[in-house]
């Protein structure tokens, strides 16, 4: 992770980031090991007082851990000493593999808690990490997107924005921002002096030109971290349901003879590609007075119109065009080839036989890749991201249109704090909850 120069920000409860946490950093339940972090002014003391003393920093030991009043044995375990600043968190930090008992994890938590420590909140290592300015927000953030990966290209995408591609590549925009808003205060403070002409657009054309472009990437970071909606639509009987059991491995859909089984949408996640997808089974449509399949199919429609990718699936042997309404791409198929011939116009599969599945998964996969593909700069991972760069954009086109250097200065600034946002370099504060309440405990 490479080292970034940025000022922390000291949150309102200050007194709440002084005190000492501790959290299970590995998953609960029973395992081989178990890894127990500390973080906060009296990391090093309790580590010091379960495990008789300090090791040496950043070495692993092997340590007998105690009771420091009874002297009553715990577990025998690995321990790691980080002293501040140079740790995960920037405090002084320290981990113990534990064996991953529940009632070795208990006992050392009641000891940790009796000497003063509390149990961390969601994300609250990796807040600290962001507040003693070891990451930056977006880097934060990749923490999350890294441990809920669900496939390959996921992980490298995180991993590509936790290494702080996409915070060096705002931050090199906000410093041509600096330069620009330089030149506007240098017209307004020295008006009467020799100074670059602040009216000159070259700079401000070009940085817009990448915003713009680097905005033009149709969701594909967003839609990767996601993963995809894929919805399935026909008409009823046409084997939807059948053909997602197919798919997902699993009996995620009532199959049934009987056409309108499916009411509400079914969901299925599944990986393709390396992209993570959510197969989603719909009603069958059809005309219908029925009031609860009508409801089904109003459902089914909403969900295609909002979908990445549609596939729209007929009966072979009761071939009925339909139209589907959506702005995705869509993907036509004919199903249950088992009982009729397929058509010579259409790309045909057996959800029963497992005809033209192989085939279906590589189409499937071919087109999540091309709707999360994105060349050049690191891709946008997340709405937050994309809103303060639309504001950053609709800023520098006012910049350009301002007709005094006043104007044209407020404008940059209003630009320069929209990346500030996004980084987490201001104006986050209200923010923070939001985003590392969805971290795991002992992330």
């Amino acid at each position: 992770m490479s080292e970034i120069a940025i000022a922390p920000i000291l949150r309102p409860d200050a007194a709440h980031s002084e005190q000492t946490i501790f959290a299970l950093a590995t998953g609960a339940g029973r395992s081989a090991l178990a890894a127990m972090r500390l973080s906060g002014p009296a990391a090093g003391s309790l580590l010091a007082a379960l495990a008789g003393r300090l090791p040496p920093p950043r070495l692993a030991s092997f340590r007998r851990l105690r009771v420091p009043d009874s002297g009553e044995t715990l577990d025998s375990a690995l321990i790691l000493w980080f002293p501040a600043p140079a740790s995960y968190t920037g405090e002084d930090c320290a981990e113990l593999f534990l064996h991953g008992s529940h009632a070795v994890i208990q006992a050392v938590s009641e000891v940790l808690a009796s000497l003063g420590a509390r149990p961390a909140e969601p994300g609250e290592f990796t807040r600290r990490a962001f507040l003693n300015g070891r990451m930056d927000l977006l880097q934060a953030e990749a923490v999350a997107d890294l441990v809920d990966a669900e496939s390959t290209a996921q992980r490298r995408q995180a991993l590509r924005q936790l290494e702080g591609k996409l915070g060096d590549l705002y931050r090199c925009w906000a410093d041509r921002l600096r330069g620009l808003l330089a030149r506007a205060e240098a017209a307004i403070d020295f008006s009467d002096e020799d100074v670059p002409d602040p009216t000159d657009d070259t700079e401000l054309t070009s940085l817009r030109t990448a915003i713009a472009a680097h905005l033009a990437d149709d969701r594909a970071g967003e839609r990767l971290r996601e993963g995809l909606t894929v919805v399935v639509v026909g008409p009823p009987n046409a084997g939807k349901s059948s053909l997602i059991n197919a798919l997902a491995g699993q009996e995620v859909a009532i199959v049934a003879p009987t056409p309108g089984t499916t009411r509400d949408a079914l969901e299925a996640r599944i990986v393709l590609g390396g992209i993570p997808l959510t197969l989603v089974d719909t009603a069958g449509l059809r005309e219908s007075t029925d009031a609860i399949e009508a409801e089904g199919m109003r459902r089914a429609r909403a969900r295609a119109a909002s979908a990445d990718l549609v596939l729209a699936v007929t009966d072979a042997a009761a071939p009925a065009p339909f139209v589907v309404e959506a702005s995705a791409p869509v993907l036509t198929l004919a199903n249950k080839t088992d009982l009729a011939p397929s058509p010579a116009s259409e790309f045909a599969v057996s959800a029963v036989t497992g005809a033209g599945l192989a085939e279906l998964r590589n189409r499937l996969a071919g087109l999540a890749q091309a709707l999360t593909a994105k060349s050049g700069s690191p891709p946008l991972t997340r709405a937050r991201h994309r809103s303060a760069l639309l504001e950053a954009e609709a800023a520098l086109a006012a910049a350009h249109a301002a007709p005094v250097p006043e104007l044209r200065a407020e404008d940059l600034r209003a630009a320069l704090a929209a990346f500030g946002r996004i980084t987490g370099a201001v104006g986050v504060e209200g923010i923070l909850d939001s985003i590392f309440s969805t971290f795991c405990i002992g992330k």
